[in-house]
């Protein structure tokens, strides 16, 4: 290795970094190295091997070349996840891993409970005061004692920083870690990222927001391809620089701005005054054909349950739903059937199956068409599957791969592209482009204009402002349930939707003047 070894402000040092899988090449011949107390952030495209590189450096995967030093500790070919939690790293990964029937600290403390005094049994009431404490030291709002799964996934994303947060680690890997998070809570995970970077912790930051990247970092890597192209120090790191490297082209104006120009035409969707009591209330909106509804709002204000309700997976308890201008009652079965696709927010749980492979994943929510007599034709299967994978650009472009084992962008292009293969009359998307990369974004942007350019109307639930201003024809914004806002035709900006959102702005149509 080189000198930089003996260099005490290098925490870790990777060098001539080589892994490939059955021939493939993910990573080729990278170095890469992280001060103490930097916050360094890894970009690239969907493939571009980040997340086989933090695999790498948690013991998840062996590499197949190349060395890696931490601390001073040289690390094996063969060490594992233990041994690098041994030695002071700590990952969040951007798909979570907290386990539902638990509570937020036995999440926390999850095989380092502590334990009562000359007993092998927990000490229930030291864990919930331990990770009480922890919660109350940065300000969460979150209770020890709560389940897991009645949390939001923006709070669960929390818990996740806590575990992390629980190891007194030197190094905190976070994988999008605001994928989901507003910008109240965004603005609070940057809080607790300088505090870390103060306290002598260093920081790991994998993010497809440009604006986080520029805002946070002290330094930026660049892969592209599974090859390192750049290292970028403060001075040097702008948002437009970094897409520069990442995609190898400068992104051309009219990929970055775009005016809301409302839809006229007929009605292809209505819902009026549709309430699920808790949830939502008295939402009524008419979706045009060829249309891309934004519906915006805060975590909690009810998007993806009206959605929901509306695809027929959740009950709503009064309110109407008319499709084609005639009465409609909801159910999964015949909004599949009636040409309705439905992209769920949390991809992982609800939108695949990771231990089947790509075409079966494709096939099964096309079975009206692959099948015949109870039969799934292998040829006809094979056939929307390439369809997907040519339509999305889905990296490996390996049929038969497992989808699980797909970067968390290339996942998503799976789930939406199941649906692009069908005749689609309308597409319900919630967080289309949650983990995905600048590159991989503009082609689905591009993808759903084309489908609204071809009739099919969208509903488009997102957290990312830019892409709703970016993507839609119209805004509703959400808040507590109810509609409390519309924008449409002419310019809005990002600041106006999260100020209604927030609750700032007074209810009516937007006025462009």
């Amino acid at each position: 290795m080189s000198d930089d070894r003996k260099d005490p402000d290098i925490l870790l040092e990777c060098r001539h970094i080589t892994k490939s899988y059955s021939g493939h090449v993910v990573l080729r011949d990278v170095d890469f190295s992280m001060k103490r107390a930097e916050v360094h952030a890894l970009v690239g495209e969907n493939g571009a091997g980040k997340s086989t590189m933090i695999k790498i450096i948690t013991g998840v995967t062996p590499r197949n070349s190349g060395e890696i030093v931490f601390d001073g500790h040289e690390i094996a070919i063969d060490h594992s996840k233990q041994a690098a939690l041994d030695l002071g790293i700590a990952v969040i990964y951007q798909e979570l891993s907290l386990i539902p029937g638990l509570t937020v600290a036995q999440n926390i403390y999850l095989g380092k409970e502590p334990l009562r005094a000359g007993l092998r049994l927990i000490n229930h009431r030291k864990m919930n005061a331990d990770a009480q404490a922890l919660i109350d030291q940065y300000g969460f709002p979150l209770k020890a004692t709560s389940p897991i799964e009645t949390l939001s996934i923006a709070h669960r994303q929390l818990v996740e920083l806590l575990k992390a947060l629980s190891t007194n680690a030197k190094l905190i890997i976070m994988d999008e870690p605001t994928s989901c998070l507003t910008s109240t809570e965004s603005s609070q995970l940057f809080e607790i990222i300088h505090q870390l970077r103060a306290n002598g912790v260093s920081v790991l930051y994998i993010s497809h927001r440009m604006e986080e990247v520029y805002a946070l970092s002290d330094r930026v890597t660049v892969l592209r391809y599974g090859k390192l192209v750049a290292v970028l120090e403060k001075e040097q790191i702008t948002p437009a620089e970094i897409i520069r490297l990442m995609i190898g082209r400068a992104l051309e104006v009219d990929e970055t701005k775009r005016r809301m120009v409302k839809k006229q035409g007929e009605a292809v969707l209505e819902v009026k005054d549709l309430t699920s009591v808790g949830r939502f209330y008295d939402i009524s909106f008419q979706l045009v054909k060829g249309e891309i509804l934004g519906i915006a709002g805060l975590v909690g204000a009810g998007r993806t349950e009206i959605v929901r309700a509306i695809y027929g997976i959740d009950p709503y308890d009064s309110g109407a739903v008319l499709f084609d201008g005639k009465a409609y009652k909801p159910s999964v079965n015949k909004a599949i059937a009636s040409g309705f696709g439905f992209v769920p927010e949390d991809r992982r749980q609800q939108g695949i199956l990771g231990i089947i492979s790509m075409t079966r994943n494709i096939g099964l929510t096309n079975l009206d068409q692959v099948s015949k007599a109870s039969w799934v034709r292998d040829g006809k299967e094979m056939a929307l599957c390439h369809l997907g994978i040519d339509l999305l650009k889905i990296k490996p472009n390996d049929p038969d791969i497992n989808v699980g084992n797909l970067s968390g962008g290339n996942q998503q292009k799976v789930v939406v592209g199941k649906w692009l293969v069908r005749n689609l009359k309308v597409l319900i998307i919630d967080e289309p482009t949650a983990g995905i990369d600048i590159g991989a974004k503009e082609e689905l942007y591009a993808t759903i204009e084309h489908l609204a350019e071809e009739g099919v109307s969208v509903i488009c639930v997102s957290s990312d402002l830019p892409e709703l201003t970016r993507l839609a024809n119209r805004i509703l914004v959400l808040r507590e349930g109810r509609i409390i806002k519309e924008f449409s035709e002419g310019s809005v900006t990002e600041e106006e939707v999260l100020r209604a959102s927030s609750g700032i702005l007074e209810g009516g149509n937007h006025d462009n003047q």
